[in-house]
């Protein structure tokens, strides 16, 4: 069975974007691949955390991956920091990279820019996210267009690794699905909708009361005219809000468009926000009864142990092949 690696960061709220894009695509995947998904805690302190917001996040991503389906009697859900292996081999990899590769990743350019001094994780994150990949021979990564640079420099330091000291690592591939990789904001149809945005009008979190998730959709942006229609081009706004009924309603955006014609913005935005509680309702509730049952530290523990018994297997093998005195 091919293996899957992928993971998100405690930094924020998840949205109902990292769950179109990311947590329903999990769900499916692990149906038919061996699956390790990760809560990357240390990718999320490149950038300072409060300690407690650090903590209660970190409980909250972990709460919600099992809320939204995922088995961990199918898949290892584990925090990236229990598993001490993905530090080692990140700075292994770190060794094997060059300035000049991780002084081009866009996202070091996005968070570094303006600023008077930036911390170094954040530039080394990259060679981090390849160890995080590579510690388990992952043949399929799923990731949005935003990481998709970091993937091509872990498939280079597979690449360079296996040149230098022999053949070893898979060279992996990037799973991104045609359609909902990449839901927008609310507030701007340019920018992907992200949890780290400091509006929180922008996004629609996972776990927003019925009442705050209508409020946002009803003042989401659209255009000046009235027509419910898909393009991207000339309605980037309204395309986005269909992409989301579309996906939480199941329904083609051809239906959704027939559905609307005539009727405007209104009723299509109200019935919107309707469509989106119904598909988070059942997620909230379950949400709550992780969160009450005790269960997700056991959950974590078994996923760490997991990942763990591969991940130190792998260091292991590179430091022999490096030169290490492995005793």
């Amino acid at each position: 069975m091919k293996r899957v690696l992928s993971g998100i960061q405690p930094s924020g709220k998840l949205t109902i974007g990292n769950y179109i894009g990311a947590l329903r695509n999990f769900v499916k995947l692990q149906h038919s691949y061996e699956c390790f998904f990760m809560i990357v805690d240390l990718h999320a302190i490149t950038v300072p955390q409060e300690p407690a917001a650090l903590r209660e996040q970190t409980e909250m991503v972990s709460a919600l991956y099992l809320a939204c389906g995922i088995d961990p009697a199918k898949s290892a859900v584990f925090l990236q920091s229990s598993v001490h292996a993905h530090a080692e081999l990140g700075w292994m990899l770190t060794t094997l990279s060059y300035m000049g590769e991780l002084e081009r990743m866009t996202q070091f350019k996005d968070k570094s820019a303006g600023k008077e001094s930036v911390g170094v994780g954040l530039f080394t994150y990259p060679s981090l996210m390849a160890a995080d990949i590579l510690l388990y021979n992952a043949d399929l990564v799923p990731v949005g267009e935003d990481q998709k640079q970091h993937l091509e420099l872990t498939r280079d330091l597979a690449a360079r690794f296996n040149g230098r000291f022999g053949d070893y690592f898979h060279v992996p591939e990037p799973y991104i699905p045609e359609v909902g990789a990449r839901i927008m904001s609310l507030d701007d149809a340019s920018k992907k909708m992200s949890k780290s945005n400091p509006n929180p009008g922008s996004y629609i979190a996972m776990l927003d009361e019925p009442d705050v998730i209508r409020k946002k959709i009803s003042r989401a942006v659209t255009d000046s005219g009235r027509e419910v229609k898909y393009d991207p081009n000339e309605k980037p706004e309204v395309s986005n809000l269909m992409s989301i009924y579309s996906h939480c309603a199941d329904m083609g955006i051809a239906e959704i468009e027939a559905k609307y014609e005539g009727q405007g913005y209104g009723a299509f935005k109200k019935d919107l926000a309707e469509v989106v509680v119904a598909a988070l309702e059942p997620i909230q509730r379950r949400y709550k009864d992780i969160r009450e049952s005790g269960e997700l530290s056991r959950v974590l523990k078994d996923g760490a142990e997991r990942a763990a018994a591969i991940a130190d297997a792998t260091v292991r093998d590179v430091k022999e092949r490096m030169g290490f005195l492995v005793l």
